[in-house]
């Protein structure tokens, strides 16, 4: 536990602690503060999103018409790779941890990490994992066999270049950064929060990491054998997954997807703690069932390592396999309805303030309940056969991905960029790229559910004149470019309210939890002092301690004023 001492409940709010930093180059390079390297994280995510939509937007130019030839076919197959793998591995993945290290010391009432050394080391072996990756495009091409790698096409009599080398190294340099941030968290979450915040006392959003965290350490580890085993192959002969050497095909399947379903649950975990700290405060209102959204975690990530086999339906397992994994994937769909539920319920009868990141909350309550839905879908074998490989599942892929994770990244930076600089968006453009991204990204993916149905496979480099593939393909090529467009929008916003946007108080929200106490933005030591914990929402009670949580009678409900039991109703 952290060895900062409370302060007593003070009658005047706590005064802002401002510590200047120098903010020169070599300083942010070497630096171990949590906070810069919270900060590293997310351009690193926004460096390569700018790659990856580039790559993807050639790839909607190439597929806007049936029978189109401006990209060449294996040009074409690596850009869908390298969007794929850049997306998951060095976009979502970094903006999650960016947002994790430098908010989870900040909201359990700790200076840093417990390892701030090893934090520095996360990031950068990320960032070179990354950089290592795109050399590939330099050294004789990218990797071309889908951001899933499947052998034997990622056997070198199949892909010759060097690309899918660089693929394992980039992804293994990245996977160790990812593995030791996650023991990084852990170890700060579990020893490093201030006393006394007991377990039940976390913020939702902490809660989420430290779940994630374990489920990092677990996942992980399949696809770095994966990956080893791969290389082996490819530089020793080693025939792991040739099947003429004796090796099997689908043992990379089976390691990939041990990892890669776990993987959706890994981006979107946190995702979920996001959104239990944003509903809450404007909503005003607590988080309805707080131990359910964390036991629900909980079950999200046990049985993410029982439903993988749902991604190989086609590869002949057997009916027994099919129905116990179709099964699984049925049963993992409740406890992620449960936190949709309780996020509905606690913002039923709230005072609900339509902040941008909190339209980009709801939103993600419909996007994201659209993609759990398709998603369900695949659970059914005789669907995942005549739908698997289809343009449908990269719909239901992207609904769950961009509807899910990049809409709480979104709904996430527009909570705490106050926080991070002192600086509020101007709120009229942002609503107005709130509205510009929702619509291209329906626009986009909708109308490739249609297109799967119709039968279109994914991954093809070009398509005969089909009726309704080409208007379609148009009207998701566009819906594309409209996305682009509104993230130019999101950067000139950015921009301008680091430069002159209007100064941010510390509480700009009127906030729960511990890292509102501080500066905005928070000083090089995060605390002098630290308010009394006594609930999940301190700063809140901190503010009203008339009206504290800790002083609600259990069970009780507030009505005219007055804390009542559940049993009395009216007040009688």
């Amino acid at each position: 536990m952290s060895d900062i001492n409370f302060i007593p409940e003070p009658e005047e709010p706590i005064p802002s602690l401002s510590v200047s930093n120098n903010q020169g180059i070599l300083q942010w390079i070497s630096s171990v503060d949590h906070k810069q390297i919270g900060i590293m994280y997310l351009w690193l995510s926004v460096l390569f999103l700018v790659i990856a939509g580039i790559e993807i937007l050639l790839v909607r130019l190439q597929l806007a018409i049936p029978n189109n030839h401006f990209l060449a076919p294996e040009v074409y197959n690596q850009l869908f790779t390298m969007h794929g793998t850049t997306m998951i591995f060095f976009v979502a993945m970094p903006a999650i941890f960016g947002f994790t290290t430098y908010l989870v010391p900040l909201m359990i009432g700790a200076n840093d990490m417990a390892f701030p050394r090893l934090n520095a080391f996360s990031f950068w072996t990320t960032f070179f994992g990354g950089s290592l990756l795109y050399f590939s495009f330099l050294a004789g091409g990218a990797p071309d066999a889908g951001w899933f790698n499947y052998a034997p096409l990622n056997e070198y009599n199949y892909s010759s270049s060097p690309g899918i080398d660089y693929y394992c190294s980039g992804l293994l340099f990245a996977g160790i950064g990812t593995l030791t941030a996650s023991v990084n968290f852990i170890v700060t979450i579990l020893h490093y929060r201030v006393l006394p915040m007991s377990l039940k006392q976390l913020p939702l959003f902490v809660w989420m990491i430290l779940i994630n965290s374990f489920l990092v350490l677990a996942a992980f580890p399949s696809l770095n054998a994966a990956l080893a085993m791969l290389l082996l192959d490819r530089q020793l002969h080693a025939h792991f997954f040739s099947a003429a050497g004796g090796g099997s095909a689908i043992l990379w399947q089976h390691l990939f997807w041990l990892f890669g379903h776990p993987e959706v649950y890994i981006v979107i975990l946190p995702i979920f703690g996001i959104f239990s700290e944003v509903f809450p405060v404007f909503s005003r209102k607590p988080i309805f069932g707080y131990g359910m959204v964390v036991g629900s975690g909980v079950a999200i990530a046990l049985l993410a390592f029982g439903v993988w086999i749902h991604h190989m339906f086609a590869t002949g397992l057997g009916n027994t396999v099919n129905s116990f994994f179709a099964a699984s994937s049925l049963l993992i769909g409740i406890p992620t309805g449960v936190k949709i539920f309780n996020w509905l319920a606690t913002m039923h009868g709230g005072a609900i303030r339509f902040s941008v990141s909190m339209l980009f909350a709801i939103a993600f309550l419909i996007e994201f309940t659209i993609g759990g839905l398709s998603g369900i879908s695949f659970a059914i074998v005789p669907i995942d056969w005549q739908l698997t490989d289809t343009y449908y599942v990269v719909a239901h892929l992207h609904f769950v991905f961009i509807g899910g994770t990049l809409f709480g990244l979104l709904s996430g930076l527009f909570y705490w960029f106050p926080k991070m600089s002192g600086r509020l968006p101007d709120p009229r453009l942002s609503k107005w790229f709130f509205w510009l991204f929702v619509a291209g990204f329906n626009i986009t993916f909708l109308v490739q559910h249609a297109l799967g149905a119709m039968g279109m496979p994914r991954r093809v480099y070009t398509y005969p004149d089909l009726p309704g593939w080409g208007i379609l393909n148009l009207i998701s090529t566009i819906g594309a470019f409209l996305m682009a467009g509104s993230v130019g929008l999101l950067v000139f916003i950015l921009v301008r309210a680091i430069k002159k946007g209007a100064v941010a108080s510390p509480d700009a929200w009127d906030a729960n939890t511990l890292e509102w106490t501080t500066s905005s933005p928070p000083g090089l030591k995060n605390f002098d002092r630290v308010i009394p914990v006594k609930s999940t929402r301190p700063f809140r009670d901190y503010k009203r301690p008339e009206d504290a949580d800790w002083n609600r009678p259990e069970g009780a409900r507030k009505h005219e004023g007055k804390y009542i039991p559940q049993n009395n109703p009216h007040g009688k």
